[in-house]
């Protein structure tokens, strides 16, 4: 039986990932989306690393950095929610415990967009994509436990303070001036 990575190995993994970055998109999502299988294999590494909690919100905690990606595992409240929002980097996630809500919508302008699709993303769930979008998101906790995942992002840390490109508000979209 092939023993799952520790904490060195996991960050030495995302070491390689932050080489890789400079792939072609496909093989860099690829290999991206090769490491969160890994950490779903494994999310006690998370164990050594001190994970932010707030009690009705999501907290971030910054797992690896550099000047290619950054990594954060995400804690999320029961009834926690981000902004409407798109990114400026790749952007991919693990769900590592408990269960998410991601809600996709279409732009309809620059300050606004129209829900499209509502997907529950379970314990073990992972995804990658680029900021080629529109790749316009919501992610909420809608259950009564707490949820966490591990995201990676194509920046540095040091130089933007998020991943978020934009915020949007909802409208329907049959009503466009909600």
């Amino acid at each position: 039986m092939i023993e799952a990575p520790d904490y060195h190995n996991m960050l030495a993994l995302f070491v390689r990932l932050s080489r890789l970055s400079q792939l072609p998109s496909d093989a860099y999502l690829e290999n991206a989306f090769g490491v969160l299988e890994q950490v779903v294999a494994n999310p006690r590494f998370l164990e050594r690393t001190p994970v932010e909690r707030k009690p009705s919100s999501f907290a971030r905690s910054l797992v690896f950095g550099d000047n290619q990606l950054s990594v954060w595992a995400i804690a999320w409240a029961p009834g926690s929610s981000t902004p409407i929002h798109d990114h400026h980097c790749s952007c991919c996630f693990a769900v590592l415990s408990g269960t998410l809500i991601e809600r996709h919508f279409s732009a309809v302008d620059e300050e606004h967009a129209a829900l499209a699709q509502e997907m529950v993303r379970p314990s073990g769930f992972i995804t990658c994509f680029l900021p080629s979008g529109p790749n316009i998101h919501q992610m909420s906790n809608e259950s009564d436990g707490e949820a966490v995942s591990l995201h990676i992002y194509g920046f540095d840390h040091r130089m933007h303070g998020s991943s978020i490109h934009r915020e949007y508000r909802a409208v329907s979209a049959l009503n466009r001036n909600d």
